[in-house]
């Protein structure tokens, strides 16, 4: 299927490892323009690295993106050196702080800075240039945590407020005809993430997860959750706007953690 997404300008946030990476080599793939983002200068410029060697060029920001002003720059700055934008992701996200009584305000006030603030100030920040494609289309990454929420009750809650951003965005800008949607992926494996470094120091409790919780036997894959962001992103998905897609295999829950007193 041809995405109609070749030419087009994308902005990721969080892009130097992971999901955010995955996402923006599938845009690459598919013929956009990306620009990413992230606050590591070395990890960014290994991402770089790594897309280089595939052909792949993208142009990277160092962005801390809990400094709105950074953020709004950078967003900007991308702009106008690819003479447009037509597609934003805002994928960085992370916590701080344990359960309710482990953490602290601040650490709500980062927890929902790094993920629900962030993304409404690039999808804000990108508007002129989103509304002026005519195929504009924006994609915050949620995360199974949001609807079925397990352990860090600020992350639950960051990630849920995320979903619902995607309709309310929606509504308030398709006149400018602009599409916002959420996608949420589950369990994600890969090289130096999480559950790789569970499978090597604790093959046991990764084993267990597997069995208890991920009903197909299996993570889901870079690769599965970058190709249904570049669906979402596409013209081709024209006819979806303020919706929710989980990418979870029928995953039951978000951690193996212990749920927080």
């Amino acid at each position: 299927m041809d995405l109609h997404l070749s030419g087009k300008r994308a902005f990721v946030t969080g892009a130097s490892r992971g999901i955010g990476f995955a996402i923006a080599r599938g845009l690459a793939l598919e013929g956009v323009a990306v620009s990413i983002c992230a606050r590591d200068p070395r990890g960014l410029s290994q991402a770089v690295e790594r897309l280089d060697q595939e052909g792949l060029t993208v142009h990277p920001y160092v962005v801390d993106v809990t400094d709105a002003a950074q953020l709004e720059a950078a967003v900007a700055r991308s702009a106008a050196e690819q003479d447009g934008l037509d597609l934003v992701v805002a994928n960085a996200g992370g916590s701080r702080g344990g359960g309710l009584q482990t953490s602290t305000a601040e650490d709500w006030l980062h927890t929902f800075n790094v993920n629900v603030v962030h993304a409404a100030t690039a999808i804000r920040a990108a508007v002129p240039w989103l509304a002026a494609s005519g195929h504009g289309a924006a994609l915050a990454i949620g995360s199974i945590s949001g609807w079925k929420p397990r352990a860090s009750s600020a992350y639950a809650a960051a990630k849920a407020a995320e979903i619902h951003l995607a309709p309310a965005l929606a509504v308030e800008l398709a006149r400018e005809r602009i599409r916002v949607n959420t996608l949420s992926p589950g369990s994600v494996i890969f090289e130096g993430g999480r559950w790789a470094r569970t499978r090597a120091e604790d093959p046991e409790a990764h084993d267990r997860f597997v069995a208890d919780n991920l009903p197909g036997g299996r993570f889901v894959s870079l690769e599965e959750v970058a190709d249904a962001a570049c669906f979402l992103l596409s013209p081709r998905a024209a006819g979806i706007n303020g919706a929710h897609i989980p990418v979870d295999g029928a995953q039951d829950r978000p951690t193996d953690r212990p749920v927080y007193p």
